[in-house]
């Protein structure tokens, strides 16, 4: 059977500026890692031979119907603003309406350098690229908004870093659009006011179709991201590179650089390497979400007829996000100890008990989780501590029903666990796959008790402690 994906792109036809169109670089020796069939069912995609799929997300041959070119945006990265970023090292090939008439974009990540790699090599190493399989489908399957992993290859190149010299690969991602905050500050910057009015209009066409103008994009956009964010707590998630070019208009997470899960819990847990000074926290990220925001605000200020009136307007959106993020947060946490419809004098236990499990170093999953199997207070190096939480806890569950079932739904039983993943990657360097595997099936029933897979529902010991995640560019 050959390769067929069905095109349908629409990006390309925005004007140039969008845009550098070019093909992506070919490699030396293709070999198909993974082909995630069941996505491509999804999208309708009629898959080849393993060396076909080699070549066509390899980048060495661009498939029929394809329209390959990097986007251009800006972006504030780490707080300071860069007028010119774009994609340095990936390629759009093009977009597909998939069986549930979603548009999803399919882009290649490591696949050569662009007009936007500024001095870069425009390559990804293996490491990040299985992690970035792993993570995103684990995030999938807990439900939470993500761009997905279409295949892995190996380019039969080494990419240098400094490590020394490394296995490349390329991954091939599937979302809802690539389109970010970063994609309106490029335009915003250049007072492009035309340009800028085709983005907002492709954009809510796309991702928005029932808002009027830019205001109710804003407050659409902002509800997603603040779902979102509160998804990311929910699951102990830190992303760990928060730009606003890695902020996403379609709700969904992208750019997985030095992501981490939380074994232990902590407010202020940082594993990324280039975050020196806890920017991107997991607490801090319900911050900084509604600071990137703030930022398209600034942006679509411009499109509305009175500006002045519109920045009074967009400061109360904006403003009003905190709150959105917090109902979130409350929500989803009170689902895992069990409750049904928390309200705001829920938020007390809800609270009591994170704090209590970062005083007593707590694992933050299997905390959790053993909520509902059994077995919690053990996580506490002090079980009483969990003891005089849970008096107020038993007896708000007192007046529910189905809690059991409840928080089994909201607590997944398996994560990917940093050191289950710096593991993975030292296997795979080595040539072998099997505990990549094996990660990948077991997170696909993140929620479901398996048999055989305790072990990773363990947390580190402390030789296997993975303090600093690196973004592998």
């Amino acid at each position: 059977m050959t390769l067929s994906i069905p095109f349908d792109n629409s990006y390309a036809k925005l004007p140039p500026k969008f845009y550098a169109r070019l093909d992506p670089m070919p490699v030396r020796q293709p070999r198909l890692i993974r082909f995630n069939e069941a996505l491509a069912e999804d999208l309708g995609i009629m898959s080849g031979d393993s060396s076909e799929l080699a070549e066509v997300f390899g980048g060495n041959r661009p498939p029929h119907g394809a329209a390959p070119l990097a986007q251009a945006y800006a972006g504030h990265q780490f707080g300071g603003f860069s007028p010119q970023l774009g994609d340095g090292r990936a390629n759009l090939l093009g977009e597909v309406v998939d069986r549930d008439g979603r548009r999803r974009d399919i882009h290649l990540k490591g696949s050569g350098p662009t007009p936007y790699s500024r001095m870069g090599d425009g390559r990804a190493w293996l490491g990040p690229v299985l992690r970035e399989y792993v993570v995103s489908e684990a995030m999938h399957a807990m439900g939470v908004p993500t761009s997905r992993a279409l295949a892995a290859v190996a380019t039969g190149e080494p990419v240098y870093r400094e490590n020394g010299a490394m296995p490349g690969a390329v991954l091939t991602r599937v979302a809802s659009s690539h389109i970010r905050v970063g994609t309106f500050q490029f335009f915003a910057a250049r007072r492009d006011t035309e340009s800028l009015k085709a983005l907002f209009e492709y954009t809510r066409d796309r991702h928005y179709p029932d808002c009027a103008d830019p205001a109710e994009l804003l407050q659409a956009a902002i509800a997603r991201q603040a779902g979102l964010v509160a998804q990311w707590m929910a699951v102990g998630f830190i992303h760990g590179v928060m730009n606003t070019d890695n902020t996403a208009l379609s709700g969904e997470t992208i750019d997985y650089g030095p992501c981490a899960f939380m074994d232990v819990y902590h407010p202020v847990t940082v594993f990324s390497s280039i975050d020196a000074h806890g920017r991107y926290a997991y607490d801090n990220q319900a911050n900084v979400i509604v600071w990137n925001m703030a930022q398209l605000a600034s942006c679509l200020v411009s499109l509305m007829p009175d500006e002045n009136v519109a920045v009074e307007e967009f400061t109360r959106i904006v403003h009003d996000m905190p709150a959105q993020i917090e109902a979130e947060r409350l929500r989803l946490f009170g689902r895992k100890i069990g409750l049904a419809s928390p309200g705001q004098e829920d938020a007390a236990l809800v609270d009591g008990l994170l704090e209590a499990m970062a005083a007593q170093q707590a694992d933050f999953t299997n905390t959790f989780r053993a909520l509902a199997t059994g077995g919690a207070r053990d996580e506490f190096t002090d079980p009483t501590v969990f003891d005089k939480w849970a008096e107020g806890w038993q007896q708000r569950l007192a007046q529910e029903t189905g809690s059991t079932e409840r928080m089994l739904a909201a607590n997944p039983a398996y994560i990917p666990r940093n050191h289950r993943i710096e593991q993975m990657i030292a296997a795979a360097v080595a040539g072998d796959h099997a505990p990549f595997e094996r990660l990948l099936a077991v997170l696909q029933n993140p929620y479901e008790t398996q048999d055989g897979a305790e072990d990773l529902t363990r947390p580190p010991e402390p030789s296997e402690v993975v303090h600093q995640t690196f973004c592998g560019t």
